[in-house]
């Protein structure tokens, strides 16, 4: 029985999916199954409830994956230790964030991170937010990024930094050259707003609710670039992430304006799932983003 042999049937039960656990260890769908088969074979005894429609151990299956939890948490514990010891900085780093947080938040902190420990690898992957906590839970990715986070209890969640929400319009627009608007003047609007299940949709809508505004969005579109270029066409206007739109205010083809006496931020936050081992380089990164994890 091999390390691999815990990882994979770990994985398998977190994801409760052959075609999930494949993916994570580069294998196929089939050597995920042969390897539950192997493991059943190996500890002569049923692991795996095959009766049930659905996913689920058996009460033996169900220790075998608590003891495969410490054999590899404990595996992966010595393998850090051993890199501290050495010194040495390198491996990989997998990163699951929501589009805005990616391409307009993260770059110069990985940049840094690159020039300062170029032995490492930094994958990036672009998720709804409902998917990177799926990412972090099934141990698909190290790090994970989101706005106005949720706790869950297999969740660790350390506060990033808070963006200010603005009002967006097309450079011609009449608000364009108010600075500061009032919010009641949203009423008459065309107001372009993310995807309902998005957090900052539902931010957005609390602000509108809080000050007793209906307005519904005339599109709706599920990442920052999209509603960005809907306005820059003058189709509406829209609440964005001051952060996300500064390069288009230099070269002027959006417009900013604030509110009145109001300041709305939007929480960023870095998620990684708990008791998991961070490695050197896992650890290099939160101090590269003024982090700390105790």
């Amino acid at each position: 029985m091999q390390i691999e042999n815990f990882k994979i049937f770990a994985d398998l039960v977190e994801t409760k999916s052959f075609s999930k656990s494949a993916k994570l260890n580069g294998i196929t769908q089939s050597a995920v199954s042969q390897q539950a088969r192997a493991m059943e074979r190996h500890f002569k005894t049923l692991l795996i409830d095959r009766s049930q429609k659905q996913f689920q151990l058996t009460r033996e299956g169900h220790r075998v994956y608590e003891s495969a939890k410490e054999v590899l948490h404990t595996y992966d514990k010595l393998l850090s230790e051993l890199q501290e010891m050495k010194k040495v900085i390198s491996g990989t780093i997998r990163i699951s964030t929501i589009y805005s947080i990616g391409l307009h938040e993260l770059p110069p902190y990985i940049k840094k991170f690159l020039h300062d420990y170029p032995s490492v690898n930094v994958r990036v992957e672009y998720r709804r937010s409902n998917l990177v906590y799926e990412d972090i839970l099934h141990n698909s990715v190290d790090f994970g990024l989101v706005a106005f986070p949720v706790k869950q209890r297999q969740i660790d969640v350390l506060p990033f930094r808070n963006d200010h929400l603005v009002l967006i319009t097309h450079p011609i627009h009449p608000l364009s050259k108010a600075g500061e608007i009032e919010m009641k003047q949203l009423t008459s609007q065309r107001f372009i707003g993310f995807d309902p299940d998005i957090p900052t949709r539902k931010a957005v809508d609390q602000i509108f609710r809080d000050n007793k505004l209906e307005i519904e969005p005339v599109m709706e579109f599920d990442n920052i670039e999209t509603v960005k270029r809907a306005v820059e066409i003058d189709h509406g206007v829209a609440i964005v992430p001051q952060a996300t739109v500064q390069q288009e205010v230099q070269q002027g083809t959006l417009a900013e304006v604030h509110f009145k006496g109001k300041e709305f931020t939007r929480p960023l936050a870095i998620l990684h799932r708990k008791g998991r081992v961070l490695t050197p380089a896992m650890k290099k990164f939160i101090e590269i983003l003024g982090l700390d994890l105790k």
